[in-house]
């Protein structure tokens, strides 16, 4: 019989992009004379205790003491976290929804701000483990419950002791107190979540590194909003891009190299590109590229791409013909659309579809020669899979036939096989 697995996984720089305590200080402070140096002083006490430098419950003391704060702050702190919820957690709320029995948030910050803004995403408040602020009757806060284990050094092994769960357990974090649980064999396996921070002292302690919730679900084989994490697909950058068009990439999750040339030794990885206006891709370089799905120029891509290459190989393009330097966003923006829902609207070499996004469904893009019956045959596949269509999308021109479909129901790996294996197909692949 297979264990039950248990999911442990912590609030700050993890579940949200910041450290709550970090925030709450910008907000009571805002006033204060002396807030920039109260800011560094609460903020060098958080990367202390992350990187075990300094004790977890002396850290926090000492943090507590400095923030000034009061109940009317944490109501403008928890608005401002809802807001900060790392964009893979937010991504994968079903996972939640799906899994409320087993995650646990284990933090070494405060349920007052913690539980109204995991309760949103199905878990449990019961599930919810953090410590507590105490407060004077006008709702100053003073100080916090020193009787909680979590606020002692060591308190997440404490309590986690005490819990005596029985299973397997995964531990999700970015700091010291979250490898403590795998030192202490409180745990099988800790992945350090990179997202928002990356500590190396923590990382190279790490069972895996986990850039995204994505991939910590891809690894371990748990349904997930995307099929195959976007840390995963490497975004090479060629020439002078600006840093605003570098950033929106980043931002996606891709996994960015920033290089003068498109080096060989990325060839036959890479599976996005944008390119400065000027820059040039060879021929044979492209042929080798079968990962590569899309590719953005800045500026005028005739001359400088095989526009015929590329569409014979399901690569599609994007670029600016009136190389507008100050609409520098629009081809990332192009490009980051088309790799999270396959739209190729206003792409250089594809048939233009603009496509919704449809929930609770699978997205497949099949990519094949325009000949007659193709569509014909994929829908064959579909019946034979006993597969029911949610939506279907095709646009076509002379050369090529592009076509979406989203299903609403669990799949057979084998129904992959059989698209691919479709006379004609030029590329298919699963997006969500």
């Amino acid at each position: 019989m297979q264990k039950k697995a248990y999911y442990i996984i912590d609030f700050d720089s993890t579940f949200t992009q910041v450290e709550a305590l970090d925030e709450l200080a910008r907000i009571s402070l805002k006033k204060h004379p002396e807030k920039e140096s109260i800011f560094q002083k609460i903020e060098d006490y958080t990367n202390q205790a992350m990187e075990g430098k300094l004790s977890f419950s002396e850290s926090l003391a000492q943090r507590v003491k400095l923030l000034e704060a009061n109940e009317d702050h944490l109501k403008q702190l928890i608005k401002h976290l809802k807001k900060k919820v790392s964009t893979s957690f937010s991504r994968n709320a079903e996972f939640f929804k799906k899994h409320a029995d087993e995650v646990l948030i284990v933090s070494g910050g405060f349920k007052e701000f913690i539980t109204p803004v995991v309760s949103q995403y199905h878990i449990k408040k019961e599930n919810i483990y953090a410590n507590t602020f105490v407060t004077t009757g006008d709702g100053k806060i003073i100080d916090y419950d020193h009787a909680n284990p979590l606020s002692e050094e060591g308190g997440k092994v404490k309590l986690l002791q005490h819990l005596k769960l029985e299973g397997e357990l995964f531990g999700i974090g970015d700091g010291y107190s979250d490898f403590q649980l795998r030192e202490s064999g409180m745990i099988n396996k800790f992945f350090a979540f990179t997202e928002n921070i990356a500590r190396q002292t923590i990382i190279e302690k790490a069972d895996h590194i986990t850039p995204s919730f994505d991939e910590f679900l891809y690894v371990n084989n748990l349904p997930r909003a995307i099929s195959y994490p976007k840390n995963r697909i490497l975004c090479l950058i060629i020439g002078d891009v600006d840093a605003h068009s570098i950033a929106l990439l980043k931002n996606d999750g891709l996994s960015i190299r920033h290089k003068t040339s498109f080096e060989e030794k990325y060839v036959k990885d890479v599976g996005v590109i944008l390119l400065a206006d000027g820059e040039k891709i060879e021929s044979e370089q492209l042929k080798n590229a079968v990962k590569l799905k899309t590719i953005g120029y800045l500026g005028n891509a005739k001359g400088k791409i095989d526009t015929a290459l590329c569409t014979k190989m399901g690569i599609v393009i994007f670029d600016d013909v009136k190389s507008n330097p100050r609409n520098s966003d629009f081809i990332p923006k192009r490009m980051i659309d088309f790799m999270n829902t396959g739209a190729t609207y206003l792409s250089a070499n594809y048939p233009n579809l603009q496509l919704p996004k449809i929930d609770k469904s699978h997205r497949l893009i099949h990519i094949h020669k325009n000949v007659p019956g193709i569509m014909a045959q994929i829908n064959t596949v579909f019946a034979k899979h006993n597969i029911n269509i949610v939506g279907q999308f095709l646009m076509t021109n002379p050369e090529i036939g592009y076509a979406i479909t989203d299903i609403n129901t669990e799949y057979d790996k084998q129904l992959f096989k059989a698209l691919k294996k479709i006379e004609h197909t030029i590329k298919f692949r699963v997006l969500y």
